[in-house]
Parts: C-alpha cells; structure tokens; sequence
C-alpha cells in the first residue's frame, strides 16, 4: 500500500527535475528550446480540458446538497465581498512599493519593444460591462462546457444546482450520478497529471531561451520588487488575517498545497492546480458548498496577485519612458484595469494584455512601454499566478470559518499529516455534507481505513 502512494513522490521529484533540465536546456540550446514550448502548452489544454467539469460537478454537488437556498447566496456574496476588499488592499500594497521603488528609471524603449506592445494592446481590449454580463450566458447549456469559459460553466452548475434541490428526494439519484462523474473525471485528472514532467521540461525550456540572462538582468529590479510584494502580501496581510480569524497557520496550508503551488510553478498558470484545490479543500475540512462556490468564484474574481502586477508594471512603464503617473492618475487606471480583468485570472498572457488594453484607453502614448516587460511576463506571471491561487486557498478557509462550515478540528488532522489527501482519486468519501445544512461531517483524528487497496 505504501509503495503506490509513493509513487506520486516520485511524479514531483520528476517535475522538479524536469524544471531544472528545462533551464540547462534553455541556456545551452535556446533555439531547440524554443520550439519545445508545445510540450507546456498541451499539458496546460489538458488540464484545461477537465476545469469545466470538475467545477460543474463541484458546485452542482455542494447546492444539491443544501437545502437552504439562501445559505448559497449568503457564501457567494460573502465571497464577493471579500474578494474586492482584498484585491483593494494588495492595490493599495502594489502603489507603495512601486513608487518606493521607482521601477523603470533608466531603461529605454527599442523599436522591438515599441511593436511587442501594440500588439498586446490590440489582444487586451477592454469590454463593457454589458458585454461582461452577457458573455456569461452560454449560447446552449452545454456549450459553457466546450467553451472554456469558466464563469459560463459556474452559471450553468448554480441553475442546474439548484434545480436539483427544489427538486428534493427526487433529484437524489441524479446526485448520486454526478457523484459518480466527479469520481471518473477526478480520475482522469489524476491520470493527465503523470504528464505534468514533461509539460513542465518544455514551458520552462521555452522560456528560458527566449527570454535568455540579459533581459532578465535589465529588468531585475521590477521582478525582485514584484515577488517580494507579493511575498508580503501573502504572508504577512493574509497570514495575520488567517492566524487572527481561522487560528489556521499560513505556512501550515501552503504547506499542504506544496504540490499544487510546484505545479503552477512549473506551468505559470494557477488553471492547472484548481481542480486539486478543489478537492484539497474539501479534504481539509471545508464544506462542499462553500468550497464549491469559493474557489471557482475567486479563480474569476480574486486579482491579488494581477492587482500588485498591473500596478507595478503600469509604474514600471511610465517610469522607463519618462512620463510617470499622478497619484490620481494611478487609482484612476488601476482601478479601471481590475474591473477589465474579470475572469481572466489564471490564464497564462491574460496579465499582460489586460495591462496593454488599460493604458490604450486611459494613456495611449504609454502602449508602446508594454513592450519593455513582454520578456519577463512569463516570469511575472507565476509570482502572479502563485499569489492568486493563496489567496483563494485563504479565502475558502476564511469564509468556510466565518459561515460555519469549516470543521477545524479536522484541518488540525489533516495539517498535522495524520490524514493524508489521497492522490490516486482526489475524492475523499469520508468528508461528506450533513442533508441538512452542508457542514462538514467530522471525521475520527486518524487515518482513513484503505479502500482499494490505497491509504485514503
């Protein structure tokens, strides 16, 4: 038993392996490097693939389950709220230190880096909020499901959830089905994953001969900068927030999502960790509601992590070409490029064009600076992309606390490693939802009985 668990130790010491063959590959031959960056790219589409159905049958699962509809709306609201406070504040934490910092002083725009940002302008139009609003609404209910859209599919699941609790014991076998789905599309998850050496070998090789040490020497102060403020923000504003209101350790649950964030290390995209910390979630301790609600609300909505970067490029930008920024110029924009931003989180590039799209509407004649940063983005956009997926671990934490369905006795099991997450299916069976509420059940402080023949 103990030697198939273990053979997922072995899939993240190969991915850590890969990362590093991918650098030395990089820096000895970029322009093979370069053409390996398909490998990246389809390991990210595949776990793309399984994103929709995964939070359908989270979220459907989680409402079904619930009798009270209005503890529904009180958890996504709750969110909501939390999540616009919080990407304020690591606003309010990006403007400091960039203009502490003053990045950008000394860097001069070439003619490479003038074209590089108008392209990026034109892939970052803003849209309206009408249009914003609309695109939610799928053309067909299965169409959220081939789309990719992920606030599509989140739509979709709360109807059909719903719909399945006013339904009430006749849409238990319906419930019991979808149970059955997760189990299989979790499986397929946990399959695609034996993949993540080689899609992280060529993501990581790719950009490194791209982008090469020059550039990445330039532009180092904007980069240290960036990943300390978001160092700060994570572990000192939203670990004294989770120590004050949970008693829960921030060091303790990063340390639980060690793998997840290795992933989204190698990949730059927090899109590949969402469904494990769906189910991780879940193992901890947090109802399936609210994690069901929490975590596909934040990948759309929580902008931690793109909050510090917007703000930080954007007076980079201004910076480097000698037309810095007005305080009220700052809020004003950044303010702006938040709202533009909505349901782009976790998407690899989304960052950037979001960026470019920003400044095309508030200063066009900063368009051309974007340019300046396009070599580093990549790098950028895992800091980015690590601080958005803690933030949302966080937040399912905190709001599970706070509407009383996170069962903290449990986590204290599960932190402490005397309750181990079970790799091979990502579903616990034991940490159910009570009929009448959704809290979570608690579970005996030891560990699971085998079932298959694997520690659960």
């Amino acid at each position: 038993m103990a030697a198939r668990r273990d053979k997922t130790h072995y899939l993240y010491i190969a991915v850590i392996g890969a990362v590093l063959l991918g650098i030395a590959v990089g820096f000895a031959a970029p322009g093979v490097a370069v053409e390996l960056k398909p490998l990246g790219t389809g390991f990210v589409n595949l776990i793309k693939m399984m994103i929709s159905p995964v939070i359908f049958c989270t979220i459907v699962l989680g409402i079904g389950s619930v009798r009270k509809a209005a503890k529904v709306g009180a958890v996504g609201g709750l969110a909501l709220g939390y999540f616009m406070v919080m990407s304020t504040v690591a606003l309010a934490i990006g403007l400091v230190v960039g203009n502490l910092l003053e990045p950008g002083s000394g860097l001069h725009l070439t003619e490479a880096a003038r074209h590089a940002g108008e392209a990026q302008a034109k892939a970052g139009g803003a849209q309206s909020t009408p249009e914003f609003l609309l695109a939610i609404i799928p053309t067909t209910l299965v169409s959220a499901f081939t789309g990719g859209q992920v606030l599509q599919t989140l739509l979709v699941a709360l109807l059909c959830g719903f719909a399945l609790q006013a339904m009430g014991p006749a849409g238990e076998p319906l419930l019991r089905g979808i149970g059955h789905v997760q189990k299989l599309v979790f499986r397929v998850l946990a399959m695609i994953m034996w993949a993540a050496p080689v899609g992280a070998f060529g993501a990581i090789a790719a950009v490194v001969g791209a982008t090469g040490v020059d550039a990445l020497k330039s532009l180092a102060v904007i980069m240290i900068g960036f990943y300390t403020t978001c160092l700060l923000f994570v572990f000192v504003v939203l670990g004294t927030l989770l120590r004050v209101c949970t008693g829960v350790s921030v060091f303790a649950l990063l340390r639980y999502l060690g793998r997840e964030f290795l992933l989204i290390l190698s990949t730059s995209s927090s899109e590949s960790a969402l469904p494990r910390l769906i189910a991780k979630m879940e193992h901890l301790g947090v109802s399936k509601p609210v994690v069901g609600i929490t975590v596909p609300t934040g990948y759309s909505f929580n902008l931690d992590g793109t909050a510090i970067y917007l703000t930080m490029s954007s007076l980079f930008i201004a910076e480097a070409m000698g037309k810095p920024l007005a305080i009220g110029e700052q809020i004003s924009l950044l303010l702006f490029m938040i709202v533009a931003s909505k349901g782009a989180a976790g998407v690899t590039g989304a960052g950037l064009a979001t960026l470019a799209g920003g400044l095309q509407s508030h200063r066009p004649e900063l368009v051309d600076g974007v340019g300046l940063i396009v070599g580093i983005d990549r790098f950028m956009s895992e800091a980015r992309a690590l601080t958005n997926f803690a933030g949302n671990a966080v937040a399912t934490v905190l709001i599970g606390t706070w509407t009383k369905e996170f069962d903290r006795d449990r986590a204290t099991e599960v932190l402490a490693g005397r309750f181990p997450f079970d790799e091979t299916t990502l579903v616990d069976d034991t940490h159910g939802a009570r009929e009448d509420d959704g809290a979570a059940t608690p579970v005996p402080a030891q560990p699971a009985t085998p079932k298959d023949g694997v520690p659960a």
